[in-house]
């Protein structure tokens, strides 16, 4: 079984636990490959390719990967180290938590936010229309532990050749995206709800124009002669997003088998799944 490297980010919606299923679909030759919306990079930084471009709306999230990039991992390290001892951090201590939150608000460092996210609520990125950092303590549940050092080592090394980008899918430039390449789109979902996608946290929230839009480009990328892969949910709690199953129907559908363990509930005897698909065009 072919072993996938871990993001150290922890990102909710990360595809970490899906990358045996989702990466067996992908084409095994690719030029250009273009992750759309790249989040905590587990895909991005387990593709083959002889050119990889990640992009994600967040410019703080990108910010924290282009610093990565460009600071050794001894530095970075002790840096880390430095700011846990500076602020006293663990998986119990909100005073220290609180005060470094407050002072990355007005110095903007990544990896101050990266420090912060370590040690927030599910390792969530969230803010506020003022774009402060508002994520809440993850008392006795988050922490830079050694796995997640070990997961940053790795992931270090990964991301030396990436381009990354920070634009909305909306004015990406797809325009040389031709045969041989590649774009893998895994947008905020339609029919869930996250911190990613509410519309309240400081970043554009996600709707059924959005939907559309991503549809049309993907339709023109096809055009192009390039590759694409999409992953969305077709079903969840009851919810059917129809837009997305009529488009896809052009394409190939490929069901994907994952258990939603906080995503089910039962009412009135009748269970509701969470189907989550991956749309190709080849």
């Amino acid at each position: 079984m072919c072993e996938y490297l871990k993001s150290p980010m922890n990102y909710i919606g990360g595809k970490y636990k899906l990358l045996p299923q989702i990466l067996k679909y992908f084409p095994d030759d690719i030029n250009v490959f273009v992750d759309l919306f790249a989040g905590g990079l587990d895909v991005g930084i387990n593709i083959c390719a002889n050119n990889i471009i990640c992009n994600d709306i967040n410019s703080y999230l990108i910010d924290i990967y282009k610093t990565f990039q460009n600071t050794e991992i001894d530095t970075l390290l002790k840096y880390i180290e430095s700011k846990i001892l500076q602020y006293d951090l663990s998986k119990t201590n909100a005073e220290g938590y609180l005060n470094l939150r407050k002072d990355y608000n007005l110095t903007r460092n990544p990896l101050d936010l990266y420090v912060l996210i370590c040690f927030s609520f599910n390792h969530q990125l969230r803010f506020n229309s003022k774009h402060e950092f508002n994520t809440p303590f993850g008392k006795n549940r988050s922490s830079f532990n050694k796995k997640i050092r070990e997961n940053l080592i790795k992931f270090h090394s990964k991301i030396q050749n990436i381009i990354f980008t920070s634009q909305n899918f909306k004015i990406f430039d797809y325009s040389k995206l031709k045969e041989g390449d590649f774009i893998y789109a895994d947008p905020p979902y339609l029919i869930t709800c996250g911190s990613y996608n509410d519309g309240k946290r400081g970043f554009e929230g996600w709707g059924v124009n959005d939907d559309i839009s991503l549809f049309e480009i993907l339709d023109k990328i096809d055009s192009q002669g390039a590759k694409f892969a999409l992953s969305n949910v077709i079903e969840h709690k009851g919810k059917i997003n129809s837009n997305l199953l009529m488009w896809a129907n052009k394409y190939k559908v490929h069901k994907i088998d994952y258990n939603y363990n906080n995503s089910n509930y039962q009412a009135k005897n009748k269970i509701y799944q969470t189907e989550e698909i991956l749309v190709v065009n080849y």
